[in-house]
C-alpha cells in the first residue's frame, strides 16, 4: 500500500491548564530515534489552552514542528474535545507515527482517535522500535495478563498509534537554542459537541505515590515474608530520600496497594538506584525496572535470577542487611 503521503513521528503532548505532562516529553526522546531510523523529522501535537511555554519546551525537547490547537474548550480534558480537535488536526498533517502517553487521559483518547481515523492502537507498550524496510512500528507491550511480551505491527493502515507507559523513557537534555516550526490551527469545539460538563474540580490532598519520577526507590518482594516488615524497606527510603516500592505478588497479597506497584502489570520506573530487596527477578517485574541507572539486590538465595539483572548483589537475610545500610548512610549523612 502506498502511506507516502505519511510523514514525521508525532507526539500528543497532553497538557492541563496549560501545563504538559511530564510522559509528553519523555515520548519525544524515542520520537527522534525513530524518526531518525526512517528518515523523517518529529512532530508535536499540542493541544491545550494558554500552552504557550508548553510549545517552547516542546522545541527544547526535540520536537522539528509543533501543531498547536489553543482555546478555551481544551483548558481541560474532555473526551468529545480533545478528540475533535486532535482528529481533524491528525486528518490534515497525516502522521507516520503517533505516540500517546498512557495516562488516565491518553488511554481514553488513543482508541477513540484510532476508531476515527479507521486505523490500529497498540495500547500500554513498554518497548518501541521500527523495522526501517518496511517502515512498519514495531509496539511491544506485556500480554496475557504479563506473563509475556506481544510486538504488534499495523502493515495496513496509517497513522502507526501506540499509547506508551511513563517511566518508559527518559526526557532528553533541553537543548535551550532549538528552534521549531511552529503552525497555529484554529479548530473549535463547541459546546453542543461535547456530551459532559466540567461542573466542579475538586482537589484532595492525598499521599504522593510518585514512582515514575523517583530517583531512588526500594523495592520489595514476596520474600520480604509479611506486610509490616515493609517497615525496614521505609526506614532505608527514608535515609535515601527514595520511594518504596512492591512486586505483584506483594500486592496480590494485599500487603501494600496497587500503587505501589512495578512491573509489567503496575509501573514503569527508571530511578538512579533501585534497591530490590526479597525480589526473586521474574521477568514481569524486571520489565518494569529495567531502566534503573544502578540495581542494588539482596536475597538470600544466591541463585535468584534477580542477581542477573543487578550491578550489585548481596546473599543474606535483608533484615541483617538493610539495618547495616541504614546505619551506614546515617553516617555518611553524618546523622
Amino acid at each position: 500500500m502506498d502511506f507516502s503521503e505519511y510523514k514525521g513521528v508525532y507526539v500528543f503532548v497532553e497538557t492541563e491548564e496549560g501545563k504538559p505532562k511530564p510522559v509528553s516529553f519523555e515520548l519525544l526522546t524515542p520520537a527522534r530515534t525513530l524518526a531518525d531510523k526512517l528518515g523523517e523529522f518529529v512532530g508535536a501535537f499540542v493541544v491545550g489552552y494558554q500552552v504557550e511555554e508548553t510549545v517552547r519546551l516542546c522545541a527544547q525537547y526535540g520536537a522539528d514542528k509543533i501543531v498547536v490547537i489553543d482555546a478555551p474548550e481544551y483548558q481541560y480534558y474532555t473526551t468529545d474535545a480533545f478528540t475533535n480537535g486532535l482528529h481533524k488536526a491528525v486528518k490534515k498533517y497525516k502522521p507516520n507515527v503517533m505516540l500517546i502517553g498512557a495516562t488516565n487521559n491518553g488511554r481514553d483518547l488513543g482508541p477513540r482517535l484510532s476508531c476515527r481515523l479507521q486505523t490500529g492502537l497498540t495500547a500500554d507498550c513498554t518497548s518501541l522500535d521500527v523495522n526501517v524496510e518496511s517502515r512498519n512500528m514495531e509496539w511491544t507491550r506485556p500480554a496475557f495478563g504479563g506473563n509475556l511480551l506481544a510486538t504488534i505491527m499495523c502493515p495496513n493502515d496509517r497513522p502507526q498509534m501506540g499509547t506508551v507507559r511513563q517511566g518508559v523513557f527518559k526526557k532528553a537534555e533541553p537543548d535551550l537554542s532549538r528552534q521549531a516550526q511552529i503552525v497555529y490551527e484554529d479548530i473549535r469545539t463547541r459546546p453542543e459537541e461535547i456530551s459532559t460538563r466540567l461542573i466542579k474540580r475538586v482537589k484532595e490532598v492525598v499521599e504522593s505515590v510518585n514512582l515514575e519520577e523517583a530517583e531512588i526507590i526500594v523495592a520489595g518482594g514476596y520474600g520480604i515474608g509479611k506486610a509490616e516488615n515493609f517497615k525496614y524497606l521505609e526506614e532505608l527510603a527514608e535515609v535515601l530520600g527514595g520511594q518504596v516500592a512492591a512486586t505483584r505478588k506483594v500486592v496480590d497479597a494485599g500487603w501494600i496497594a496497587h500503587a505501589y506497584q512495578v512491573g509489567q502489570t503496575g509501573k514503569t520506573v527508571a530511578p538512579k538506584l533501585y534497591f530490590a530487596v526479597g525480589i526473586s527477578g521474574a521477568i514481569q517485574h524486571l520489565a518494569g525496572m529495567n531502566g534503573s541507572e544502578t540495581v542494588v539486590a539482596v536475597n538470600n538465595d544466591a541463585s535468584a535470577p534477580i542477581f542477573g539483572a543487578a550491578h550489585y548483589g548481596i546473599v543474606g537475610d535483608y533484615k541483617e542487611v538493610l539495618p547495616e545500610l541504614i546505619k551506614e548512610f546515617k553516617k555518611r549523612k553524618g546523622e
